[in-house]
């Protein structure tokens, strides 16, 4: 439905919210497992090509500036405190907390769709899941508001968007880097069209991508699987 709203051309800061979803999405074709009442699932029509300066730099940082956002949202209304891992996940310790999925709108290449889920309440995952997933209410050990919720990851979202259009990137980048543990000093992997490569994550750069350590070079990831 967002996307049909952002493909319209005049949907700018829509919002539409799921009680659970059917088909939920992750990256890369993934399902996303949103059963009723369970989760907090928000779709918003972005337009980062509205940015006063470096339109195309504000489009790449759309997903970091989410992490920031929903971090900070999550933290504000409950009081957890969550890490983001690069590109586009929240976690608690090892176990995902909410992931994060933006979309350019179909034949409207200045609209983006944010879409977001976040686990709330303590669900039993599927077995695939239990030992990599977690949420709010499994960590707090009580019960959690998913309208306070809603209400603060969208306000954070507002804020932190503000930052994305007034091209404050770096403030959006040093809040991104706080809770990233992970983006240093983590060995990954990922596949190449000449195989398997390993090293070691040395942080982000200025457009969002994830610079790896080689040992004799550093590289620079902006897209594909890496695993932790």
């Amino acid at each position: 439905m967002a996307l049909k709203l952002a493909a319209r051309g005049d949907g700018h800061g829509a919002i539409v919210i799921a009680d659970e979803q059917t088909s939920g999405r992750g990256r890369r074709g993934r399902a996303w497992f949103s059963p009723s009442g369970s989760g907090l699932y928000v779709s918003i029509v972005l337009s980062p090509a509205r940015a006063r300066h470096d339109p195309e730099r504000a489009t790449l940082l759309v997903t970091l500036m989410a992490g920031v956002a929903l971090a900070e949202g999550v933290e504000a209304s409950t009081g957890l405190r969550v890490d983001i891992k690069w590109p586009n996940d929240l976690y608690v310790a090892r176990r995902k907390l909410a992931g994060i999925l933006a979309e350019a709108a179909p034949g409207i290449e200045t609209f983006v769709v944010l879409g977001y889920g976040i686990n709330v309440g303590a669900t039993s995952f599927p077995r695939e899941l239990a030992d990599r997933a977690t949420s709010i209410e499994t960590e707090l050990g009580r019960r959690a508001d998913r309208a306070s919720l809603c209400a603060e990851t969208v306000k954070a979202i507002a804020r932190r968007y503000g930052d994305l259009l007034d091209a404050r990137f770096d403030a959006i980048l040093d809040a991104w880097r706080g809770r990233a543990p992970a983006s240093r000093g983590a060995p990954v992997r990922w596949q190449t069209a000449e195989g398997t490569r390993t090293g070691v994550t040395a942080g982000i750069d200025d457009r969002g991508a994830l610079l790896v350590d080689l040992g004799e070079r550093v590289e620079r990831i902006v897209g594909g699987e890496v695993i932790w």
